[in-house]
């Protein structure tokens, strides 16, 4: 998608979902309406985190560019310069993926 002129605050992360798999594991093609929409997507932008009592932001665990899971209900969708995206926080994120 290459650089993005949103910048997150707080907690917030910006995703790009990934696409789900149009196929079942024995081979069978799956209809748009059928599939669920994936938990999987790529970071495109984070903000600076939380801050602590002492004001200072505490660094979230994720970058920009990194493989993440996230919850199925937290993110919200947007559309931005006509591309889909999810804004969720540090609680939506789930797992990194290395």
């Amino acid at each position: 998608m290459g650089e993005i002129n949103l910048c997150p605050v707080n907690d917030n992360i910006i995703v790009e979902r990934l696409e789900a798999d149009g196929k079942t594991e024995s081979g069978i093609l799956l209809a748009d309406a059928a599939k669920d929409k994936p938990q999987k997507g790529r970071v495109l932008a984070v903000g600076p985190g939380k801050r602590d009592a002492n004001g200072v932001a505490m660094p979230l665990p994720c970058q920009a560019g990194d493989t993440i899971l996230f919850t199925k209900y937290g993110p919200m969708e947007i559309k931005h310069e006509g591309k889909k995206l999810l804004f969720l926080n540090e609680a939506d994120l789930l797992a990194i993926i290395r």
